[in-house]
């Protein structure tokens, strides 16, 4: 019962993204609908940490990096092939499969908490160090230059059927939301499945997991591998978003980022750390175009206020704090009801004893 109350409610999140997906082309600006999809591309990024950390007790650092692989991969495949509907698949497969060689090596060599975190970011910085290196015409793969910190122009997407026939802004828009749809439909099953609910119960207690008979290795790997595909999924859409892709993506600021929005948003959440992506996307984007605050001193000052004042996050704290409001009030309403029925036994009493006496 509880399984099919939760995947309502994340149909009813799905339903009104629909709505907005569908009425967004025709009240907004061109310039909006690209910076959409942008921001649609990072809330992605922040689902996939969602779900590692959140439900898993992953904490990756290195989210980033199959960011980085999924997009560089999309861009390099869609130059070589002529189109885009054979680069969004072997995005994902390239980010996932970079994901399961490295969880290998970290899960099944019993690596802890927080060294996986430094193992991460560690790998995002190299791959940050190495592509910045490669501006040299003989850095190629296949037609595709790499461009160094000059990075990729990447090809817009195509309709499956025809590779000329190039999406505009708004269907791009449209194809970009209905992936962070489907990606959010599809985490809210995965982790009400049994696999879920044990990525779940491991992240609580992985030593009385393990005691229980399940390979805790196995279950951490699938669940950082199927997060690592999401994200390559999301550098596709960066890639659509922003038109091109440079070794920023793998830096260490977006690395912090990615761990910000899931703490504002809210872990154990799935549409927390996407409206937390949404939300600080405009925030950085308007403190981008003042000088009066430095961008990385506030992002330094919101993730300090949150781990310390709302270490929930934004979403578990409003909901909590709902579920308190209308507990009082169901209280405050039973309460009312029991002095209205001690009122009428009374009554009732009174009357019986006048009936006596007569």
């Amino acid at each position: 019962m509880t399984h099919v109350r939760k995947m309502r409610g994340a149909g009813l999140v799905a339903g009104m993204g629909v709505l907005f997906m569908l009425l967004a082309p025709q009240a907004l600006e061109l310039y909006t609908i690209i910076n959409l999809t942008t921001a649609i591309a990072f809330a992605m990024l922040a689902l996939s940490l969602a779900l590692v950390w959140g439900y898993g007790g992953i904490l990756c650092f290195g989210q980033t990096a199959f960011f980085g692989l999924g997009a560089y991969a999309y861009t390099i495949v869609a130059i070589n092939i002529g189109g885009t509907t054979w680069a969004i698949p072997a995005s994902i497969l390239v980010a996932a499969s970079f994901a399961a060689v490295l969880g290998y090596f970290i899960f099944f060599g019993r690596v802890s908490d927080v060294y996986l975190a430094v193992i991460t970011l560690t790998v995002t910085l190299i791959l940050y160090s190495l592509i910045r290196r490669t501006s040299g015409p003989e850095y190629r793969i296949g037609n595709s230059l790499l461009g160094g910190f000059n990075g990729i122009t990447s090809k817009p997407l195509n309709l499956p059927w025809d590779t000329s026939a190039l999406l505009g802004p708004e269907q791009v828009f449209a194809v970009a939301f209905g992936a962070l749809i489907g990606a959010y439909l599809f985490t809210a099953w995965l982790v009400n499945t049994r696999f879920g609910r044990v990525c779940v119960a491991i992240r609580e207690n992985e030593l009385r997991a393990e005691l229980i008979g399940y390979d805790v290795r196995l279950y951490r790997l699938g669940l950082f591998t199927v997060g690592a595909g999401i994200a390559g999924l999301a550098g596709v859409l960066f890639c659509n978003g922003v038109g091109r892709v440079t070794p920023d993506v793998f830096n260490l600021y977006n690395a912090a980022l990615t761990i910000i929005w899931v703490i504002v948003g809210g872990r154990g959440t799935l549409i927390g750390p996407i409206l937390g992506a949404f939300g600080l996307f405009y925030l950085t984007a308007a403190l981008g175009i003042q000088t009066t605050f430095n961008n990385n001193l506030v992002l330094g000052f919101i993730l300090v206020v949150f781990v310390l004042g709302v270490p929930r996050g934004i979403v578990p704290t409003v909901t909590d704090w709902i579920a308190k409001r209308r507990d009082r009030r169901s209280h405050r309403v039973r309460g009312q009801r029991n002095r209205m029925r001690r009122r009428g036994d009374v009554r009732t009493a009174r009357n019986r004893e006048v009936l006596t006496h007569v």
